[in-house]
């Protein structure tokens, strides 16, 4: 039941904030989809002991492919679908506590919280970088592909 209250959740998360950044309307649903695929993975993998900066990285990546499909399908900017989608996966909450432990004169630890929270959101770069290069190889390669078999085909 838990898993199910997740997907809810990060559905309408991911929707709202798609909703405030105005993204066209037949493809809300889909903002809320890559929204929902990248916080099952970050969750799943968090809840079978893996780092949260790791499963940050993996739920990032994922992100990143399933917009770069999806921005091609629609034919608009990947970046429509990757903004709403990497929101439910922002540690706005670990830099709250940093900012709390600051102020409350608990430095050691608002600087754990603080840097953990720069580590889930290098994770979170790092990922979307990934992506693009590995999508960019696919891409090259199938272009090569098809230039190799047309050379061939037209002997």
């Amino acid at each position: 039941m838990d898993i199910i209250t997740q997907i809810i959740v990060s559905f309408f998360a991911t929707a709202g904030i798609a909703i405030i950044f105005n993204v066209p309307r037949k493809t809300l649903l889909h903002c809320g989809l890559v929204g929902v695929i990248g916080w099952i993975i970050y969750y799943s993998l968090t809840e079978r002991g893996m780092d949260v900066v790791n499963a940050s990285f993996f739920g990032s990546f994922v992100i990143a492919i399933v917009a770069h499909l999806y921005a091609r399908r629609f034919k608009i900017p990947m970046i429509i679908f990757i903004v709403g989608g990497i929101i439910p996966l922002v540690p706005g909450g670990m830099a709250y506590n940093a900012m709390r432990n600051v102020v409350a004169d608990d430095y050691l630890q608002g600087l754990q919280y603080g840097l953990k929270a720069f580590l889930i959101t290098g994770a979170i770069v790092m990922g979307l970088v990934f992506a693009e290069v590995f999508t960019q190889l696919i891409v090259r390669s199938i272009r090569l592909s098809k230039l190799t078999f047309q050379r061939v085909y037209k002997k």
